[in-house]
């Protein structure tokens, strides 16, 4: 077992009497204050590992998914631990300090977390303000964009595009998130109608960035193929599959209670689902995928990989296997190149 499995992740579980969510922000803070040090560590590319996905260059294939660092506070550091591209957020228009605690549940016994954050964060821009402060990162960054919990459903479009506005000078890629389980009303953008007028507006905003969208894992292939009609229809340049899920299989009989709390479930038992829905993506729409949701080995990136996958991002995988995980798939990976169909450019 790793130093970070024996020491590191025992501590932190322990913190604050198991507090899930005292640990994230430990860490996050740690990090951030360590980023001046860790910023001399060269970004992770071993030979074979870089390559070119809907026109940005990564390093590596392995990033850090939203959710980890809202907000951009360590965004030094990722990279000296092996991630090859970070995503921040998701944030939105406005400042908002999502639901109420307790919202983040480790599930030891599935390697598994049930979250209800409801995107807290700062907002779009002071998030501009510390990316402006902050510099051109040393891989690339994508910004996650979804809707203040404020702002009425038939104003989704102005709050996603404000939020673009502001932040557009400092994504190398943007990710729509319209599947979240816990914004009330959210998952309902996912829906022809509401995504045919929120991704022209988006893309006539940003024509330059690459625009991807970030999927439910709870949608079924009907629904699933609709979106991607649309996606297509309006020139996104990937899909991020997938979210959290609101199923509970696989869960074990030691995570009843964490299991029962309301929120989105990502980690193990969410792994073949992903794989499911990274494959039916890539057959049916020739898109590039950002491959997530239960990374826990080299085993399982490499599967979302050979499923169609250009790129895989780590959130609770990293939790439970820190930042040998990272690097274990970096290498994996390393000489897996996707096939040239629409991702090489």
């Amino acid at each position: 077992m790793s130093l970070y499995g024996r020491v590191a992740r025992p501590a932190l579980f322990r913190l604050r009497g198991g507090d899930a969510e005292a640990a994230h922000e430990l860490t996050v803070r740690w990090l951030g204050r360590s980023a001046p040090a860790l910023a001399r560590i060269r970004p992770l590319s071993p030979p074979g590992a870089a390559r070119t996905v809907f026109g940005v260059r990564f390093p590596n294939p392995v990033g850090l998914a939203a959710g980890m660092d809202k907000d951009g506070r360590a965004l030094p550091a990722w990279p000296a631990l092996g991630f090859g591209f970070v995503e921040v957020g998701t944030v939105t228009r406005h400042p908002q300090h999502g639901n109420d605690r307790p919202r983040l549940f480790r599930l030891a016994d599935s390697a598994a977390i049930v979250n209800r954050m409801g995107f807290n964060n700062d907002g779009a821009h002071a998030l501009a303000a510390r990316l402006a402060a902050l510099g051109p990162l040393r891989v690339p960054l994508g910004i996650s964009l979804g809707k203040s919990r404020a702002t009425p459903l038939d104003e989704a479009v102005e709050d996603y595009v404000a939020s673009l506005r502001a932040l557009r000078p400092y994504g190398d890629y943007f990710a729509v998130n319209v599947s979240s389980p816990n914004t009330p009303g959210l998952r309902t953008l996912q829906d022809r109608d509401q995504l045919d007028v929120l991704l022209p507006a988006l893309r006539a905003e940003a024509p330059d960035k690459p625009m991807l969208v970030k999927v439910a894992p709870d949608l079924s292939d009907l629904a699933l193929g609709e979106v991607l009609e649309v996606c297509t229809s309006h020139g996104v340049s990937g899909i991020i599959a997938t979210n959290t899920t609101l199923s509970r299989d696989g869960v074990a009989p030691g995570d009843a209670a964490a299991a029962a709390q309301a929120g989105g479930l990502s980690g193990a038992p969410l792994t073949e689902r992903a794989y499911e829905v990274v494959r039916f993506v890539a057959a049916e729409s020739g898109l590039p995928v950002i491959g997530v949701g239960g990374v826990m080995s080299t085993a399982d990136a490499r599967r979302l990989v050979d499923a169609g996958a250009s790129l895989v991002q780590l959130y609770t995988g990293f939790v439970y296997g820190g930042p040998g995980l990272v690097r274990a798939c970096v290498r994996a990976l390393s000489a897996d190149r996707p096939a040239p169909t629409r991702v090489e450019e």
